[in-house]
């Protein structure tokens, strides 16, 4: 009740109304448009066997409407705002602490831009083809999304009354919290949990998930609430380091200072974590000419 009379909370309602309307337009525009053009290359597609896909707007919501034919409006809202807002934060974040590590451990930051300069070669940023062969970087921002996760905290309301490994009692309605950051640091699971160590997952094996690691790393939750976002935000931070990794060297401007961190939906560095950047004195490789571009 208070909420809509404080009059911060009324404006933070509005601004959620605003971005739902704004989204629910999109969805419904989007929808038509794809609707339109499926009709026109029904012929097409059918004769090709394969399914609709507009190449030139590969957007968020597309690949959305795409994947999820039969859900209604509302839950595609729900699920780009998921994809788009909660993960920019996320993102950030992720970036920060993973560039902090490889500073950190300057033989990781040299071999990770080693595969970058290889894998890229003469490209600009990575494409799909290349981000699959980023193993090594891969893997840095795995290895940081487990000493540094985003969420920090899960939270599971119980359906029914249930009893927790170690005869803990769990009534119907309450609330439970899983603490992602202590296991992610626990010895129990992990050999030598505080120390950076990309090559724990192996580089031959597949990308870390909840299940390839029996629920020892859970950065994006797992079951049916999993983050739906989930590949798309480990796609977008390896393509963002690799840039980055490409262009510059980056170095603690503050050697051995402590870094202290704050948390809510992700870690933040309290007091901003300084840098060093500086072009790379090796610069990648000079650009193909156009005519040999693909």
């Amino acid at each position: 009740m208070l909420c809509k009379v404080v009059p911060r909370q009324q404006k933070a309602l509005a601004a959620v109304e605003l971005i739902r309307q704004t989204t629910t337009d999109l969805i419904r525009k989007c929808k038509e448009m794809v609707d339109e053009e499926e009709m026109a290359a029904a012929t097409a597609t059918a004769a090709q066997g394969g399914e609709y896909m507009n190449a030139s707007d590969p957007s968020v919501l597309r690949f959305l409407i795409a994947a999820r034919e039969e859900v209604d409006s509302t839950q595609l809202r729900d699920d780009l705002l998921s994809m788009l807002v909660a993960g920019h934060e996320t993102t950030g974040s992720a970036l920060t602490w993973a560039l902090y590590l490889l500073a950190q451990n300057p033989d990781c930051m040299a071999k990770a831009q080693a595969e970058v300069d290889a894998v890229l070669a003469n490209r600009d940023a990575p494409g799909l083809a290349e981000y699959g062969q980023l193993r090594y970087v891969t893997r840095c921002v795995c290895e940081s999304l487990r000493l540094y996760p985003h969420p920090p905290v899960l939270l599971r309301r119980a359906l029914m009354a249930d009893e927790l490994p170690g005869g803990y009692p769990v009534v119907k309605g309450q609330d439970v919290m899983i603490s992602v950051y202590n296991i992610h640091h626990s010895e129990a699971v992990w050999d030598e949990p505080e120390r950076f160590n990309p090559e724990r997952f192996a580089m031959d094996g597949p990308v870390p998930n909840e299940q390839n690691t029996d629920y020892r790393y859970v950065p994006f939750s797992g079951g049916p609430r999993k983050c739906v976002g989930d590949q798309f935000a480990l796609m977008e931070a390896v393509s963002a380091l690799s840039v980055m990794l490409r262009r510059f060297d980056f170095a603690l401007a503050r050697p051995g200072e402590k870094i202290k961190m704050t948390t809510g939906a992700t870690i933040h560095t309290q007091d901003g974590l300084y840098m060093n950047i500086k072009k790379r004195a090796v610069a990648p490789a000079a650009r193909a000419p156009a005519a040999a571009r693909t």
